[in-house]
Parts: structure tokens; C-alpha cells; sequence
């Protein structure tokens, strides 16, 4: 990697996101500043989540002349190795190393444009001092000092910022309206309500760089005539929720948020609401009527929240994202910005790739790249060695998009072309063996649940879906069923008040759309091509097997036998067709039949 400025002493560099730690990383932590206490001639610190999630826990190691090397999947074994060799004996251990100018590392990152994840993974997200080291604060300063509202208003106008949380209203447009009401008070609002199956965008961001988000937060405050502010973040992301905590205290003690910033007269205070995980409080109207305290149902628009929001008064709501692009466009100006993704959707978008991917983790890349480059150039295509089949956009608000429309460029109207949305950024990733019907189930399941029930056609209309295609799944489908969630699915588009229930039936109609034969298959043939709806398949062992007994060894109820390194068998009658034969063969030897 590139250097950095120069230092005295070597610098050992821990990632401690939740990803991290969940791959190990405390571990790793606590051994490292183990020997730095015993006498290692190194300083330890930590840091967020640099992106590549499928490689941790990772580690830093700065030398003294500033160069930084990353090391990915580091055990207490490896820390051990690296420090002897590396810290201690000022040789790299260059096969855990990761090199940007080659191979895949060169393709997953040569292709991104880090400006959201710009500081993640590089500082200590708990240093306000590392913050600033990088510019943090300046467009605050800058916007306080040098311009007006209405300037500032143009300039994410002119960068052409559209809301990152799913609509993708024009972040400007947004403020313009909030300013032009007169009232004597007006909140900014940053939507952290992440609840998307397959997200980790925000929990990410605000993990590691908190400080770019309430820097944003601070900037629309000033530009809109708000004062006081809320990051409404759901109380499942205990790690993000302390260190914005902090983040806060640390920049009111240095007069950078809190009263009469930087002497300039401008007031502007940040609360942390936590949420109890009601998928739809994601909604701006619920989630402000959480704020207030009570019950999040979404009401009748409008008014809408920049006329009449928090406690009545009008109020701007942006999401993690979209804060965290604010202060890098004051820094570097509209024509920066508006130079990267396509003429209508400006700038670069954050995926979260998840599900059966090679690469999972956090991507950044400019707008109109093709889902083709983002899943098999940067993601690595599947990790299970089989071809990419769909790839789910949106979460449960979204829809499938097949492997014949991997050519569509990543920006909202092409998006939204494919009956899928950008939605907050996750990307779901399914390969041959994933049964679309049992998708469009599960999200529904996840929709119905969520539902808040105000609204007949999203609390009847998702349940009569959710049994039909358990129905389907189960073997019982009828050749009606087809039309009739067809049906449901546009009355309850049409019905609904809020945006759950307007979206819930697009999992269902994308999956009829590009993968309409096989709901057919599950209701004529009584057949799970894939193998995942246990009533309609059967596996077979083919002649390709090695006899390696992976599959024997794995099979929970013993239906498998065979001698070692002869061809096994699979006993129809003790099956239960949980597919654990299929997913552990290493050779493609079991098949669906």
C-alpha cells in the first residue's frame, strides 16, 4: 500500500468493528498488546471496518518510514508469526499480505471510489484527533465561516446527491424545502433504522467513521436553520451506538457541535435514539413517531416530515450514507463529486454483497457501474464454485434480478427498471441452488412480521400471500395460485400507506417475472429444481463420486453408505432431503432428482 506520513516507531493497526471481532480479532487485540506491554518496540491501535469482511480479522503494520502493510485472516497463530518476522524482525510476511497492484486484490479494489468509506478501516473511529489529521471538521469550519445557507444548499444541489436510504429523493431539493419554512424550531433527522436482511452499511460506517456522519448532520443543520439533531439507530448495533456516543462528547468538548461552534453563533446538539428493531420505523413518518415515543406507524403524507416532521416542526431526514457524502462534496466541491456515476445518478453507492459470495463485505463504487463488475470482477463471483443465478436488490423492499440482466448499470431508473430498487445498498447474491420460490417466501415472511397492521391490504393482503407460496413450497400449489398472487400483489401496491406494504410484493413479482417456471415446476411437476423445498426433490449420489465420504460423514440421519473410495448411496426411505449431501461434495457428485 501507499505510505503514509512518516513515523518514529512501528505501528501495529487492529481491526475492531463487529465483523472483526466476530472473525476473531479481540483475540488477535489482546495478544498483540500483550508483547507491546512486555517490551515490543511498537505502538498498538485500532481500527473500523476496511470493507473486505470475507477476509478478516485484518491487521495493519506501519513502518517506521510510513509504508503500511495489510494483513487479512489473522489468527493468533499468524499475529504471532507477523510479529516476530515483521514487527520484530523488519521483514513483511508477504504471503498474507495483501497487494493492490495484482491479482484479485487489484480487482476488487481497482475498480471502487472511495468517498463514503473514504476513512474506514484507516483511523481509529474513537479519535476525534485522527478525524481531523484527515480533514475532518474543515467543511464545517468552511461552511460556518465562508458561505450561506442558500450556498451550501446549491452546492449538494449542484454535486447532484440523491438520498442513499431507497427512494433516492435529491438530497438538495430536500433541504431547499426544509429551509424555506419559517418556524422557530428544526431538527435534523440521520436515519440509522438499518433492518434490511443482508445490510451492514450504515452499522459499518458509523462503527468507523462517526464523525463524518455528525460532521454531515451538522452541515445540513446549518444550511437548513435546524438546531437540534437525532441519529435514530436500532439498539442491535451496540458497537456503532457507543462510539457515537463518544464521537459526540469528544466534538462538544472541542466546541465542534453543542453551543456557539467554533465561535461562529451556530448551536447545534446530536441525541442518540435507539430502536427496537421495527423494520418499520425505516419509514420516515414511523420513525419520527418513535422518536416522540410512541408506537411506530406511519402516517398520511402530507404534510410531509420538511414541513411538518419531529414534534410538528419541520424537519430534514437523510440516512447514514448520504450524511457521510456531505462534508467530502463542501471539501471538494460539486464538479468532484457530480463527476463520478452517470447523468441522473451522481457520485458512488455503497453495497453490501452478502449471501453466496466470494467477496462479502462493503464495496464503494461509482454510479452506472454494470451488477455484472460489481458481483464477478469485485465480488469474485460465487464462493461455491457455481454459477451466479440471481442477485437480490432492495432487501425485503426489493426484487431479484436475474443473471440475463447482470448488463444493468447500477443507478436508480435502471435499477428500478428491473422491478427491483437500489433500496439502502444491499446485495444479496444467489447461485444454482437457491429456489426462487423459497426467496420470494422468505422475504415475505420477513414483510408480513414486520408489518405494523394499520393498513388492511399490508396486514390481510401479505399473510394470504405467505400462505400461498408456503403452500407452493409445501407441494400443495394449484394452478390458480399463480394469477391470485399476481393479483393480491398489485392490491396491495395500491393500498398501502407507507412504503413496506407498497414494496412488500416485489420479491413476488420479480421471481414470477424472470423465474416464472419454476413456481410452475413446484405446482405441475411437483418439483424443487434447486432442492430446497424438501416435498418436491430427491438427491442422488451420481457415478462421479470419489467415495471420499465427506457427505456420509455430514448426512444427520445416516442415509448414506459406501465403502471408502467407492461410489455411495443414498437411501430414498431414512432421506429427509435437507440438501446438507449436495452443499459439503466437493466434486458435484450429488444432483437433484
Amino acid at each position: 500500500m501507499q505510505a503514509a506520513d512518516k513515523k518514529t516507531r512501528k505501528q501495529i493497526v487492529v481491526g475492531m468493528s463487529t465483523c472483526n471481532i466476530a472473525a476473531g480479532s479481540q483475540d488477535v487485540f489482546d495478544l498483540v498488546q500483550e508483547r507491546v506491554d512486555a517490551g515490543l518496540d511498537a505502538d498498538v491501535k485500532i481500527t473500523g471496518c476496511f470493507g473486505m469482511c470475507f477476509s478478516e480479522p485484518q491487521v495493519q503494520v506501519i513502518d517506521e518510514d510510513g509504508t503500511t502493510h495489510l494483513y487479512s485472516g489473522v489468527s493468533k497463530a499468524r499475529i504471532k508469526k507477523i510479529l516476530d518476522q515483521h514487527v520484530e524482525g523488519g521483514e513483511p510476511v508477504d504471503k498474507w499480505e495483501n497487494h493492490f497492484a495484482e491479482g484479485e486484490d487489484l480487482a476488487l479494489m481497482g475498480k471502487q471510489k472511495r468517498i463514503v468509506l473514504r476513512n474506514c478501516g484507516v483511523i481509529d473511529p474513537e479519535s476525534l484527533d485522527e478525524y481531523l489529521a484527515v480533514d475532518g471538521y474543515q467543511a464545517l469550519e468552511k461552511v460556518l465561516k465562508e458561505q450561506t445557507p442558500e450556498e451550501v444548499i446549491a452546492t449538494v444541489t449542484e454535486a447532484g446527491l440523491r438520498g442513499r436510504g431507497g427512494a433516492g429523493f435529491p438530497t438538495g431539493l430536500k433541504w431547499k424545502f426544509t429551509h424555506g419554512y419559517e418556524n422557530d424550531k428544526k431538527y435534523v433527522i440521520c436515519n440509522a433504522d438499518e433492518g434490511d436482511p443482508g445490510a451492514f452499511m450504515d452499522r459499518a460506517t458509523l462503527e468507523s467513521d462517526p464523525h463524518a456522519v455528525l460532521e454531515g448532520m451538522a452541515i445540513g443543520g446549518f444550511a437548513t436553520g435546524a438546531d437540534e439533531a437525532y441519529v435514530y439507530c436500532r439498539a442491535e448495533y451496540p458497537m456503532a451506538i457507543e462510539r457515537l456516543n463518544k464521537a459526540i462528547a469528544d466534538a462538544e468538548a472541542r466546541n465542534l457541535l453543542g453551543e456557539n461552534i467554533m465561535g461562529t453563533g451556530f448551536n447545534f446538539s446530536i441525541h442518540v435514539k435507539e430502536g427496537a428493531g421495527a423494520f418499520v420505523c425505516g419509514e420516515e413518518t414511523a420513525l419520527l413517531i418513535s422518536i416522540e415515543g410512541q408506537r411506530g406507524m406511519p402516517r398520511v403524507r402530507p404534510p410531509f416530515p420538511a414541513e411538518s416532521g419531529l414534534f410538528g416542526k419541520p424537519t430534514t431526514i437523510n440516512n447514514v450514507e448520504t450524511w457521510a457524502n456531505v462534508p467530502w462534496i463542501i471539501r471538494n466541491g460539486a464538479e468532484a463529486y457530480a463527476a463520478n456515476g452517470t447523468e441522473k445518478s451522481k457520485g458512488t453507492k455503497v453495497f453490501a454483497l452478502a449471501g453466496k459470495i466470494k467477496h462479502g463485505g462493503l464495496v464503494e463504487v461509482p454510479m452506472g457501474i454494470t451488477l455484472d463488475e460489481v458481483v464477478h470482477e469485485i465480488g469474485g463471483g460465487t464462493g461455491t464454485k457455481r454459477e451466479v443465478k440471481a442477485v437480490q436488490m432492495g432487501g425485503p423492499s426489493g426484487g431479484c434480478v436475474p443473471r440475463t440482466l447482470f448488463d444493468t448499470h447500477v443507478d436508480y431508473d435502471e435499477v428500478n427498471k428491473t422491478g427491483a430498487i437500489m433500496g439502502s445498498g444491499g446485495m444479496v447474491v444467489m447461485d444454482e441452488t437457491t429456489c426462487m420460490v423459497d426467496v420470494a417466501r422468505y422475504f415475505l415472511t420477513f414483510t408480513r412480521a414486520e408489518s405494523c397492521g394499520k393498513c388492511t391490504f399490508c396486514r390481510v393482503g401479505t399473510t394470504r400471500m405467505l400462505e400461498i407460496l408456503e403452500r407452493i413450497c409445501a407441494g400443495d400449489g394449484k394452478p390458480e395460485d399463480i394469477p391470485l398472487l399476481e393479483d393480491l400483489a398489485e392490491q396491495i401496491k395500491n393500498t398501502s400507506l407507507c412504503g413496506l406494504g407498497q414494496t412488500a410484493p416485489n420479491p413476488v413479482l420479480t421471481t414470477l417475472r424472470y423465474f416464472r417456471e419454476e413456481y410452475e415446476e413446484h405446482i405441475h411437476d411437483k418439483k424443487c429444481r434447486a432442492g430446497k423445498c424438501r416435498n418436491l426433490c430427491k438427491y442422488e449420489i451420481t457415478e462421479d463420486c470419489t467415495g471420499c465420504t465427506v457427505c456420509a460423514i455430514n448426512c444427520p440421519v445416516d442415509a448414506i453408505t459406501g465403502a471408502k473410495k467407492e461410489l455411495h448411496i443414498i437411501d430414498p426411505e431414512v432421506c429427509i432431503s435437507c440438501g446438507v449431501c449436495r452443499e459439503v461434495c466437493n466434486f458435484e457428485s450429488v444432483k437433484v432428482i
